[in-house]
């Protein structure tokens, strides 16, 4: 009888895996044909476009790291599995049946695998779930012939360095050895481009003096000697800097035109996005406040983690949108902190800096909770100069505003902020306190692709503004180990924002008053 047993579980095992499914899927096959036609329109006269996927990362020998598909690749096409390419074509290819503008190779069903690691899509799957009419394997992506001299431009990322060669001679490593033998695109001004890639990001010119000191001088002889660099290298004025952003953004090239217009479209949230944005970031704000009401002096960094993990799991989130920052006290002063080990939070502030991943889409919320639920006065001074300025920021958050504006803004606060209590004496020693920018894109990247100067109605963004001192500042030891930053995630609306975190507490008030109620952790 037990054999039987076992054996009818085995079979219902068996039964229901071939009917699983993966998440429910909120961007539609239309949504990312769309995003194709958008990309398509942009693309220069006579040009071709390759879009592969990420390589796979070895975590344990045995197993993989977690997936994370090339958000490009999953923008406009829906699909997330490795060892694939999406070729799309500005004007339409062959004639009559074979007439096509795109393309999309993936991995090949296999058994085997996929009793390991999981179902694979395959060219059927690909066909009837993402609505592409010409599907092939990776493996026939190296029979099949390229004449890439033909195209005005060939368009496509920056090719990584470290891809993984698994050997088989059809997989990513093939496809994009075969495709770097066929392109024949300069390369020899890759540094340069590199430098002129991150001038135009968010880099404001209030920070350009710590990019200056810790990139750009450091950089090879040959940026450095780039005429435009030289002007950066030497500071200009606010408008001459704004100007050259503005130039070295504009492409050239045909990985300066694929991150042109990727960037270009991805800056501006579609209607299904918002709504995917929206579910990440109540998902997000639902674990912070979860971790508030939690929160006491014995909670480790983990345990705090491990609430946001369970939460965001526990409503539909697939993963965190980037690596979660929980530190306290001195921890919470590393902006990057990611070990969260820390065995006792004690009464110092926790600043938790954590954003759930839903549909591939994320948030990107921070708080700052005191360890025993109650500020210490040091601890509410440097959190309501932060507060305000958040609050301050939320002001000017409409279209025709500049994220140098918004910096700019920001930093004027915190330093009157500091100055007020006597921690700081003049404004330039404000950058030891606050050494970051205060707004970015979300999206499917936490610091998602699109230009940096004025807002749009349908951007994502971030307010950010904080203030870290730690030990060792040149102030009264009471304030050290205090780090304070708050980040809301805003949808810029026609004449203003909205504020999409705002289910997540942020006053100081509020912060105490949800960290009083009952969590359902206690126990």
């Amino acid at each position: 009888m037990k054999h039987i047993f076992i054996a009818f579980i085995t079979f219902c095992t068996l039964h229901l895996y071939g009917q699983i499914e993966g998440p429910e899927k909120y961007l539609t096959s239309e949504f990312h044909k769309g995003r194709r036609e958008a990309f398509r329109n942009m693309m220069p006269a006579n040009s071709v476009a390759f879009v592969f996927a990420y390589s796979e990362r070895n975590f344990s020998n045995d197993v993989d790291y977690y997936y994370q598909p090339n958000p490009n690749l999953f923008y406009l096409s829906g699909y997330k599995e490795p060892n694939s390419v999406l070729i799309i074509y500005k004007d339409i290819q062959g004639i009559g049946p074979d007439a096509h503008n795109e393309v999309l190779y993936v991995q090949e069903r296999n058994l085997f695998k996929e009793k390991w690691d999981g179902k694979r899509m395959g060219v059927e799957g690909a066909m009837s779930k993402l609505d592409f009419k010409k599907v092939y394997e990776c493996k026939d992506f190296i029979k099949h012939s390229f004449d890439l001299s033909k195209f005005a431009m060939v368009l496509h990322d920056e090719i990584p360095e470290d891809i993984v060669n698994k050997g088989t001679g059809y997989d990513l490593y093939a496809m994009i050895e075969k495709f770097t033998k066929l392109s024949t695109q300069d390369k020899s001004d890759a540094d340069k481009k590199k430098w002129y890639k991150f001038i135009s990001s968010n880099l404001s010119y209030d920070r350009i003096q710590l990019f200056v000191e810790n990139y750009l001088k450091k950089s090879p002889e040959s940026v450095q000697n780039d005429p435009l660099v030289k002007e950066i290298i030497n500071i200009p004025d606010v408008k001459r800097f704004n100007e050259i952003k503005k130039i070295v953004d504009q492409p050239t090239s045909g990985t300066d035109f694929f991150d042109y217009i990727t960037k270009s479209l991805r800056k501006i949230k579609t209607k299904e996005e918002i709504e995917v944005l929206r579910k990440a970031i109540e998902i997000s704000a639902l674990g912070h406040n979860e971790v508030m009401k939690a929160v006491h002096p014995e909670m480790t960094e983990s345990e705090a983690y491990g609430i946001h993990s369970y939460i965001h799991r526990k409503y539909g989130s697939e993963n965190e949108g980037y690596h979660p920052i929980v530190g306290a006290g001195g921890n919470a002063c590393i902006l990057h902190y990611i070990t969260n080990d820390k065995t006792k939070i004690g009464n110092s502030i926790v600043l938790m800096d954590v954003g759930a991943q839903y549909s591939m889409y994320t948030g990107d919320i921070t708080r700052s909770v005191p360890g025993s639920g109650k500020f210490t006065p040091e601890q509410k001074a440097i959190y309501e100069i932060v507060y305000r300025a958040l609050e301050e920021l939320k002001k000017i958050s409409k279209p025709g505003t500049t994220f140098t504006e918004i910096n700019v803004k920001s930093k004027e606060i915190l330093t009157e902020g500091m100055l007020a209590l006597g921690l700081i004496k003049s404004k330039t020693e404000i950058s030891q306190y606050y050494p970051h920018g205060c707004s970015h894109h979300i999206g499917l990247d936490v610091h998602d692709k699109g230009q940096y100067d004025a807002l749009e109605e349908n951007m994502v963004i971030t307010l950010e503004p904080g203030l870290y001192i730690p030990e060792g500042s040149p102030v009264d030891p009471k304030w050290w180990n205090i780090g304070i930053r708050i980040e809301d995630n805003l949808l810029i609306t026609k004449n203003g924002h909205e504020n999409l975190s705002h289910m997540c507490p942020t006053s100081p008030q509020d912060v105490e008053k949800m960290a009083a109620q009952k969590s359902v952790f206690d126990k």
